[in-house]
């Protein structure tokens, strides 16, 4: 893989003669960090690369994206620019917003798309924003911001007992929730296969999101219900990747 330094397109694993990547995008209010418990339960020929947003970690010195506009242009140039090969590509929560946008966006492009796409822990973009998606808030004191990442797995526990580090994660869970508060469903629809997954105690996931979901692509797809809430349970987040569907050739 080369064509843009791993500051932006984080190598997590790399093998011999690998048949295809899984391009995972950031979280929210987060890092790569999340993903590195995938390694170990990646299927056989299968990299794992991950998009580090401006603003963070080896981008530090970045600025944050403005708006929606501009963090989606970001990651779909640092897409176009990654010699990937094959590739399949994954977004979690608000991130599964910009995958679909990205993958859209290179369609729209002419540029090499992704083989499938999959959305975990997100409803149809199609809907907009709703109360739902606008939590947390902007508005919200540091306290509450604190409680919601580390209730959802954003914020690891050695980042609360550094207050530097806390500070960092607060300004950076701020520019997202700037950046998200910026999105707008534009009519945008993909032509690959889309897997969506989501908690089966989720209580944000509409209960016809899978079908919304599918109203988006012109391709094949499919809704896997799985166990836990938002970020599943940790055994279920670990092993991902195993039940991504557009893999299973690789194995």
């Amino acid at each position: 893989m080369s064509g843009m330094r791993d500051t932006t397109v984080v190598p997590l694993l790399r093998t011999p003669d690998a048949e295809r990547t899984l391009v995972g995008l950031s979280f929210f209010g987060g890092g790569t960090a999340a993903y590195r418990h995938w390694t170990a339960n990646m299927p056989v020929g299968t990299d794992l690369v991950v998009l580090c947003y401006p603003g963070r970690e080896g981008r530090f010195n970045e600025p944050f994206p403005r708006d929606w506009d501009e963090l989606a242009a970001d990651v779909t140039r640092a897409v176009r620019a990654a010699d990937l090969g094959p590739y399949v590509l994954f977004g979690h929560s608000m991130s599964g917003w910009l995958a679909f946008d990205v993958a859209a966006r290179l369609e729209a492009g002419g540029t090499r798309k992704p083989e499938a796409l999959v959305v975990s822990s997100c409803n149809a973009p199609d809907r907009g924003l709703t109360a739902a998606e606008l939590f947390p808030a902007r508005q919200d004191d540091d306290q509450r911001l604190l409680e919601w990442m580390s209730t959802h797995g954003v914020l690891p526990s050695y980042v609360l007992e550094d207050a530097d580090l806390t500070e960092v994660a607060l300004e950076l869970m701020r520019a997202d929730i700037g950046v998200r508060d910026t999105f707008e469903y534009t009519g945008a629809r993909v032509s690959v296969p889309l897997q969506v997954f989501s908690g089966g105690d989720d209580q944000l996931i509409s209960a016809d999101a899978g079908a919304r979901w599918g109203g988006l692509t012109d391709g094949p797809h499919r809704h896997d219900v799985l166990g836990g809430g938002h970020f599943y349970t940790p055994e279920i987040w670990s092993a991902l990747p195993a039940r991504i569907a557009s893999l299973d050739s690789a194995s």
